[in-house]
């Protein structure tokens, strides 16, 4: 990621514009394959009500971890994005 504030504006525009908030987002990660780094996402989205869903890779090497949760506004979603960057080592946000 070249300019991780002008990807959030960009996300923050796009969100703002094709959303009717407040709704339910879909999160959607990847990581190593880490209990620790499985929970360290789940306990960011903890008390949201949020429904999280993980899968392993074919290899087993990377979890995707899927999380819908209804959010109050773009800023919200973009502060989870930026809390999950902050806080788990080696992330890919999609």
């Amino acid at each position: 990621m070249k300019d991780p504030e002008e990807f959030y504006k960009k996300l923050k525009e796009q969100l703002a514009n094709t959303s009717l908030w407040p709704t339910s987002y879909l999160y959607k990660f990847i990581v190593p394959t880490n209990a620790e780094k499985i929970e360290q996402i789940e306990v960011i989205f903890d008390n949201l009500g949020a429904v999280i869903h993980t899968k392993q890779s074919k290899n087993a090497k990377y979890t995707s971890v899927s999380i819908n949760v209804r959010m109050k506004n773009p800023d919200q979603v973009i502060n989870k994005y930026k809390e999950v960057a902050e806080k788990v080592e080696g992330v890919i946000s999609l």
